[in-house]
């Protein structure tokens, strides 16, 4: 398994798409140069979208052969030739009953914003900027709503209806950003912090999209209870900003 960092403000997501910059196509094409006589393919531990970063993303690597000899040697290979965005953390050994997709796995997101004035430039790859003012007390009141089991089937796009829209929330929370810092940052930002098993195309963006626009005074408490309701026909349309969400926790049970 291999454990990686990425800024992906400059990507079109994870997966491997034609004509398109992603992360999986460049850590191929590293691969190509650092692995040339070696027939291998990866595995991602799930998708993320278009200008979504990772602090601890995965994917295992499978080889034909013989496996990896020198770790060490091999980690310091990829991240010479890897662009500045992208890192290689480390790299570790499983035996073949790991299946990084399969595997029990719990995952924390994090989405970062700030609000009521506009950013530095600067900050666009990292912080999703909103320019209304927002009740941040009532975002933080109905962060809590998402906690426990619900069904999100109003919280993803093109699910089929066969799937299994519920998810159980570990945990939900607003608090002033801590995560990431520098000195072109507003003076105060914020980060929700979600926490679960599994999310949804779309789901964490989504949440935090309803989260603006109860902070906005478009919806309200109630709307938010509603949304989460199988019966309930409100229609989500806005999905927050790709580049404000980050994948900062992957642990493996």
């Amino acid at each position: 398994m291999i454990q990686v960092q990425y800024l992906g403000f400059r990507y079109s997501g994870w997966q491997k798409q034609p004509g398109q910059k992603t992360i999986e196509s460049m850590l191929l094409k590293t691969l190509k140069f650092v692995l040339p006589e070696r027939n291998y393919k990866i595995l991602g531990a799930g998708r993320t979208d278009a200008k979504v970063s990772a602090l601890h993303g995965a994917f295992e690597l499978f080889l034909e052969e013989s496996p990896l000899e020198d770790l060490e040697g091999f980690t310091a290979q990829f991240n010479k030739n890897l662009p500045p965005d992208i890192r290689i953390l480390s790299v570790s050994p499983t035996d073949k009953e790991f299946n990084i997709i399969q595997h029990s796995k719990e995952k924390e997101y994090i989405y970062l914003f700030s609000f009521g004035e506009k950013n530095h430039p600067f900050c666009a790859p990292f912080i999703a900027n909103i320019l209304e003012d927002l009740n941040i007390e009532l975002m933080i009141k109905a962060a809590g709503l998402y906690v426990g089991e619900h069904n999100f089937g109003n919280y993803t796009t093109r699910h089929q209806e066969s799937t299994n829209t519920l998810r159980y929330i570990k945990s939900c929370t607003i608090k002033e950003n801590s995560i990431l810092k520098a000195n072109f940052f507003p003076e105060t930002s914020y980060a929700l912090h979600i926490v679960s098993e599994g999310f949804m195309r779309y789901q964490v963006r989504m949440i935090m999209g309803a989260l603006i626009l109860l902070g906005k005074g478009e919806l309200s408490l109630h709307d938010i209870e509603n949304t989460l309701k199988p019966e309930c026909e409100f229609l989500l349309s806005y999905v927050a900003p790709g580049s404000g969400l980050l994948l900062n926790r992957l642990d493996f049970k």
